[in-house]
């Protein structure tokens, strides 16, 4: 089976193309490096060509709100017009848990309109919501940081190591369409205090974290459960603690799933 992944020379993109290649899928890794434009429309014709499934994995450049929501509407609706006339039976796109509990940021609102046309399309679709990822705990911290102190909401979060979202999206791309939502997540929830901490002394990091009721999650306002699935989620198998022995875990990442720079300024 011929699947494509959009974004698919980033973290969760090579992640995936790996998993589906080694269970024998011809899995191809679209993106503008590989000469596959989605907001242009430049090589989504040949790259679609006999492909049954298309996975869109792609994040926007930007999380200016015009930006983002113009890449997320543009590049969605270039993807269901390209696989229409490709004959792509099933759509599967990576959105976030809790977007709809966020639509303060722009970032979320972005999200949302790429959910709304995948469901409006004729095309069979699945979405596949995921929690925060490990890769980007201390990303996290890095945006909460003020002076020597990291200031966050001490609300639950169940975040999983991309190794899981790769697997957890594979599942769903080589299985048929659900044409609704899939939720997964981590196999532990945290406080998201305690999780920032433990992950800043995995590094030595000095910076003390504070648990802040009134704090923000990269701008915004969250609740009790704004970041953790529901309770029929299906759960990755990597622990944080493991996580944090494999040596990638000493190589931090920015974060990606975040809001736009204006939004954590509203919020300073």
């Amino acid at each position: 089976m011929k699947i494509v992944v959009i974004g698919g020379t980033g973290l969760i993109g090579s992640k995936l193309v790996n998993k589906l290649r080694e269970q024998g899928d011809e899995a191809i890794a679209a993106a503008p490096n590989t000469g596959v434009d989605t907001l242009t429309g430049q090589g989504l014709a040949e790259a679609l060509k006999g492909a049954s499934v298309v996975v869109d994995v792609s994040n926007s450049p930007s999380w200016e709100d015009a930006a983002v929501l113009k890449f997320f509407e543009t590049s969605t609706r270039n993807l269901l017009t390209y696989e229409a006339a490709a004959g792509v039976r099933h759509h599967v796109a990576l959105s976030v848990v809790g977007t709809e509990r966020m639509l303060d940021s722009g970032y979320f609102r972005a999200k949302i309109a790429q959910e709304d046309l995948i469901e409006a399309s004729a095309i069979p679709y699945s979405i596949v919501r995921a929690t925060q990822f490990y890769e980007f705990v201390k990303g996290i911290a890095d945006l909460s940081t003020n002076g020597n102190e990291v200031r966050l909401p001490p609300v639950l979060i169940q975040p999983l190591a991309a190794d899981d979202v790769a697997s957890g999206v594979a599942r769903v791309a080589v299985g048929p369409p659900v044409n609704g939502m899939v939720e997964i997540g981590g196999p532990e929830k945290f406080r998201l205090d305690e999780l920032v901490r433990r992950r800043l002394a995995s590094l030595n990091d000095s910076r003390e974290v504070i648990a802040d009721p009134n704090a923000r999650y990269y701008g915004i306002e969250v609740k009790e459960r704004t970041l953790v699935p529901e309770d029929d989620a299906k759960l990755g198998n990597i622990r944080f603690e493991d996580w944090l022995r494999q040596p990638a875990a000493q190589i931090p990442s920015a974060p990606a799933q975040s809001t736009e720079k204006a939004s954590r300024k509203k919020a300073g």
